[in-house]
């Protein structure tokens, strides 16, 4: 037992020996050890925050994708709302005006009521006076005219109120499908940006430093190979006087919160932010980045010019103002502020012009 426990207490002894030696703080190996191990903790930070950013920036680009699709489902809501109402009037119009060939009808079968109910053919054939009876054939065939066209036009505007009818039907069942893709988009953006911002509040305040950091780092390589490129060399053009009014106004917004489906005075969207500003410039533009990518003139990258928006990434879910000199004005994304920034950061799918003539369309430019 004697020996046993010498030999547990060498074994230890030995051990914290050894632990000692190595914490050595003056030893060159130990040294080296604790640099790598500082490294290595290093190294799978950085890994872990670049990964968080990922996540990051892929929620916030779905919910960007889903506020588009929120936008155009509310266009069509309005558009629908609109066409119900005009409806809703024609079919009053239409019902009053059948009220009143109701009546002239039925004031017609009177008539005839209390003329014994003989035809007027009959009635004519009794007169014995001829000029009387040329008045009353005359009459005659004014009445069946008239009782002709009260007939037809009861007829016609019978058929009017019932495709009035079926066509607001139509309509209020499209209205409540768009209303039900509003609120799934609605929904879906709250999930994505929730879950955004759960992964971000997890982080630590020098972390969420670090994680800013990491986005200007990304885009800064991004908008630098883009100049790289020699993009800039073609490009040299003024702004028109109503994109020098847009840019202003767009500028003069710098720092306000981004909120999604928001479209100013204090906060905007990214294309919520384009709209006014263009708005400012005199233009009226639609509603998201993706019909404004769809509808107004495209101009080719060597032809863009201060004013002119640039949309981003494939399904076009994101739009700035080129400000000129590689930079763009825009609305980031939600937690972030209207600010300036590379025109090249983000994957471009093409140029469009508010201002720009029916003809102006260019070839699209695509830096995936």
């Amino acid at each position: 037992m004697c020996t046993a426990v010498v030999l547990c207490a060498m074994g230890l002894l030995g051990s914290t020996a050894t632990a000692a030696y190595a914490d050595d703080p003056k030893n060159p190996a130990a040294d080296a050890r604790r640099a790598g191990q500082s490294a290595a903790a290093a190294d799978a930070d950085a890994r872990r925050l670049d990964d968080v950013r990922r996540k990051i920036d892929a929620l916030y680009r779905k919910a960007e994708q889903a506020t588009d699709a929120y936008n155009a489902a509310e266009e069509q809501v309005e558009l629908q709302q609109k066409e119900i109402v005009r409806l809703a009037r024609s079919i009053d119009s239409t019902q009053r005006k059948l009220a009143a060939l109701k009546r002239q009808a039925g004031s017609l079968a009177s008539a005839q009521y209390r003329g014994g109910g003989l035809p007027s053919e009959a009635k004519l054939m009794l007169q014995a006076d001829p000029e009387a009876f040329l008045d009353n054939a005359t009459l005659a065939r004014k009445g069946q005219f008239a009782a002709k066209r009260v007939i037809g036009q009861l007829a016609r505007l019978k058929g009017d109120l019932e495709r009035y009818s079926d066509s607001a039907t139509d309509r209020w069942e499209q209205l409540e499908a768009h209303r039900k893709k509003k609120e799934s988009a609605q929904r879906d953006i709250k999930k994505k940006i929730d879950e955004a911002k759960e992964l971000e509040s997890r982080l630590a305040a020098k972390e969420k430093d670090r994680l800013k950091k990491l986005e200007d780092e990304q885009a800064f390589k991004r908008q630098q190979k883009w100049l790289d490129s020699g993009v800039l060399n073609d490009i040299g053009s003024k702004a028109s006087t109503a994109g020098k009014k847009a840019i202003s106004y767009a500028t003069a917004q710098l720092g306000k919160d981004y909120v999604w489906g928001a479209e100013g005075p204090d906060t905007f969207d990214c294309s919520g932010l384009t709209l006014r500003a263009w708005q400012a410039g005199g233009r009226t533009i639609p509603r998201t980045s993706q019909e404004q990518w769809r509808q107004l003139p495209r101009v080719a990258l060597r032809d863009m010019r201060p004013g002119d928006l640039i949309i981003y990434f494939s399904d076009a879910s994101h739009v700035g103002m080129y400000l000129g000199d590689g930079a763009l004005v825009h609305a980031p994304r939600p937690g972030r502020q209207v600010t300036i920034t590379g025109a090249g950061s983000m994957p471009i799918l093409g140029v469009v012009r508010p201002d720009g003539a029916a003809g102006d369309d260019g070839a699209h430019h695509t830096d995936e």
